[in-house]
């Protein structure tokens, strides 16, 4: 049975997984600013879940500390760095990795990733380019979806109150499944269950990894690995019919058959996929309209904006990156949500960060969720203002931080796609106001998200 140390590290450590463990434990910090471990065996790991989250303990440790940190997950130190400067001096831009895809991989023990150099670049541009060409292939149906989810939300009177994230998930839901494998799941019982079983593990990953909890309790742990095996079962389905098939609608699964990837790759790439953007596009959805509700002021900036780009005509691909504003409402919405906090790096030689040496083999985090929230980069970072985006070097920060641009991962390139037209979509249409009173408290895991749910109210244009 692993021990919490190791379940912690699996959870935490997206790029090093099991790799870690294969390396001599060193107990020197090299003089890097930080605290001593707490417990022999588990490091610092209780201090992190004392603090609710990772991301808690870190805005805590920089705070104390400065911009490079250090601590330790079980036997094994961690440099955690803080703030923009420190971070340029570390981000290799030409390490392309997808934080979500090593860190799912790890946790769901998919081996896959391996091979050369060669390979892993021709296999991550399989799936970028099964992302664009499914999003092409089924940007009738996104629209479709927004709009059906606009009419449901014209239909309730103005004191109604519309539970948001679970709106968006069944969105964003439908339209994942849809695109990764296909009509099948045009049945809204399809997509019911395969969100179940989506939960249940996204759930576990979330914090049974975390706690170790999910390894103490046989009949969670059953759960979990029974709805692992039921979404894989779907997977494969869909892959062998779509094999030797040529149909009109292009989905996500057909170009990694297509791509000459073996039965394992194309059941885990279109495992995380489905995994990764489900969660970070209902997310992003949801905070974006959350925010909208907060200022009538960006409301009207980006309505203005959609009328102009679209009039009275429908909404098309063509015409989307025509919609600046909305890009840095999403942009903002990303940093004031802190949407993921988290990135890691394994050290692969020894590197120095301002005046530290940090050595070889160290796990070294990206505190993004910090970095977002630093003042001394984002003048009043607790206020939501799109605006500030606008502004080239703010563009190239968060380019960067792997947020946009060449860093930017597919599963949140369909992100912004996504909740742009449904923006686009609704916004024409009403107005989006807060519910008075409520206090939408954060939690933060992979991807950040609302305690409970958010709630809103909307009303319709004159």
């Amino acid at each position: 049975m692993l021990d919490f140390a190791i379940f912690a590290v699996t959870f935490l450590l997206a790029l090093v997984g099991a790799v870690l463990y294969l390396y001599p434990a060193s107990r020197q910090a090299s003089g890097i600013p930080g605290i001593t471990p707490t417990a022999e065996k588990d490091g610092n790991l209780p201090d992190i879940v004392n603090s609710g989250s990772l991301h808690e303990f870190l805005v805590n440790m920089h705070e104390r500390y400065g911009p490079v940190v250090s601590f330790w997950f079980g036997r094994h130190l961690v440099v955690s760095l803080g703030t923009v400067d420190v971070l340029k001096q570390h981000i290799n831009p030409n390490k392309t990795s997808d934080p979500f895809e090593t860190m799912l991989k790890s946790l769901l023990r998919y081996q896959s990733g391996g091979g050369s150099a060669s390979e892993k670049h021709k296999q991550k541009k399989i799936y970028e380019n099964g992302v664009t060409n499914a999003l092409q292939s089924n940007f009738a149906l996104l629209i479709k979806l927004s709009e059906e989810l606009l009419d449901k939300w014209l239909a309730y009177p103005e004191s109604q109150h519309v539970p948001l994230c679970q709106h968006m998930l069944g969105f964003t839901m439908k339209f994942v499944t849809q695109m990764v494998m296909g009509r099948t799941f045009e049945d809204d019982q399809e997509v019911i269950c395969f969100q179940k079983n989506h939960g249940t593990v996204w759930s576990e990953i979330g914090k049974g990894f975390l706690d170790g909890s999910l390894d103490k309790s046989t009949t969670r742990k059953k759960q979990f690995e029974h709805a692992l095996t039921q979404l894989e079962s779907v997977l494969k389905k869909v892959i062998q019919e779509r094999k030797g098939r040529n149909s009109g609608q292009h989905i996500f699964i057909d170009s990694l058959v297509q791509g000459d990837l073996n039965d394992q790759q194309i059941l885990e790439d279109s495992m995380i996929f489905s995994l990764a953007s489900c969660m970070i596009t209902a997310k992003l959805c949801t905070w974006a309209i959350c925010f909208l509700t907060t200022s009538e002021e960006v409301q009207k900036k980006l309505y203005e904006e959609i009328d102009q780009v679209f009039g009275k005509n429908p909404v098309t691909l063509e015409k989307i990156e025509q919609l600046r504003y909305c890009r840095q409402v999403l942009c903002e919405t990303v940093r004031t949500a802190k949407l993921t906090p988290i990135s890691a790096r394994l050290q692969d030689i020894e590197g120095k960060i301002d005046q530290f040496i940090i050595p070889r083999e160290t796990l070294v985090l990206y505190a993004l969720g910090v970095v977002l929230q630093d003042p001394s980069t984002w003048p009043s970072p607790h206020k939501f203002d799109p605006d500030r985006f606008a502004d080239e070097s703010a563009m190239k920060i968060f380019s960067l931080l792997g947020f946009s641009g060449a860093q930017e991962c597919p599963e949140l390139r369909l992100a912004y796609m996504v909740t742009t037209v449904l923006l686009s979509v609704l916004v024409r249409r009403l107005h989006l106001h807060s519910v008075e009173g409520q206090a939408i408290e954060t939690k933060y895991e992979l991807v950040t998200s609302s305690r409970e749910e958010a709630w809103i109210t909307v009303s319709k244009r004159s």
